[in-house]
């Protein structure tokens, strides 16, 4: 029996600065992330011989490299001897696109599967245990709420931005993370704002300059959406770009005046995730 419809929501960033660079070489930053009701569908199948299978995920993606692969091998010591499962991933969200889809997919794995092997983790455990070593994005998705974070992510603190509507553009370009932040024009000294400071209009993607010269077609997507009277901000290291618009009818309108090649998608901003809803319902049955 196939247990289905867990969601692994796409993220974007509110603003992401770099305040400086540690001695391992990791960035130390501020963001603000923020789910959209929109991402990758999983289903998991539980097996008792021990192997992990992945029926479906991301095309191009080596199954040692998959963050979804990865996750369940390491639940797996958490689990009762023989567990395994078949996992398969129904991809929505660009391989990087800077959405955080395969840290989401890996969260929704963590997460589906504790519960699914009855490995007893809670939330908190997941995310100090097993959530930060899959990728710095992965705690969050654990956590499923709306968080302020710091360091090289791991420090997380909630938060409630106001959940307007976005339109989210998808450029057809593929952008490395690693190659963003060691691009010698990345400015990695910002100094650290607070959350009060976000919310009366400070805040900013440091990674936009550098994406802008490198990629034109995320540079096109951001004017684009400038043009129509709203701000346009990257998501992350991109290349996906998004804007709020007061309403839905708003968003979908400029959805629909996107040139015939462009990809876009309208969502909602949510600050509980639909992978904590699902838990919760989980948790009311």
């Amino acid at each position: 029996m196939w247990s289905c419809a867990w969601p692994a929501p796409a993220k974007i960033n509110l603003f992401l600065h770099v305040t400086g660079r540690r001695a391992d070489g990791y960035h130390e930053l501020q963001t603000l992330f923020q789910f959209l009701d929109h991402g990758d569908g999983l289903a998991f199948r539980v097996r008792r011989d021990g192997r992990v299978r992945r029926r479906f995920g991301a095309t191009g993606v080596a199954r040692a490299d998959d963050l979804a692969v990865r996750a369940a091998w390491a639940l797996q010591p958490h689990a009762a001897d023989g567990m395994g499962a078949d996992i398969a991933v129904t991809k929505r969200l660009p391989v990087g696109g800077g959405l955080g889809g395969g840290s989401s997919d890996a969260a929704t794995v963590l997460v589906a599967l504790n519960h699914l092997w009855r490995c007893g983790l809670d939330r908190a455990a997941a995310r100090r245990d097993l959530a930060l070593g899959l990728g710095a994005d992965v705690p969050v998705f654990v956590r499923g709420h709306a968080a302020w974070a710091e360091g090289v992510g791991e420090r997380l603190e909630p938060a409630e931005p106001r959940e307007p509507w976005y339109l989210v553009l998808v450029p057809p370009v593929t952008i490395s993370t690693a190659a963003v932040f060691a691009d010698p024009e990345l400015t990695r000294h910002t100094p650290p704002i607070t959350i009060r400071d976000f919310l009366s209009g400070a805040g900013s993607n440091v990674c936009e300059g550098p994406v802008r010269r490198r990629f034109p077609e995320v540079a096109a997507a951001l004017d684009w959406l400038a043009a129509r009277g709203v701000t346009a901000r990257l998501s992350g290291t991109g290349a996906s770009v998004f804007a709020a618009f007061t309403d839905e009818g708003s968003a979908r309108r400029a959805r629909r005046a996107l040139p015939a090649a462009w990809r876009g998608f309208v969502a909602r901003g949510r600050n509980h995730s639909p992978l904590a809803t699902r838990l919760d319902a989980l948790a009311g049955d």
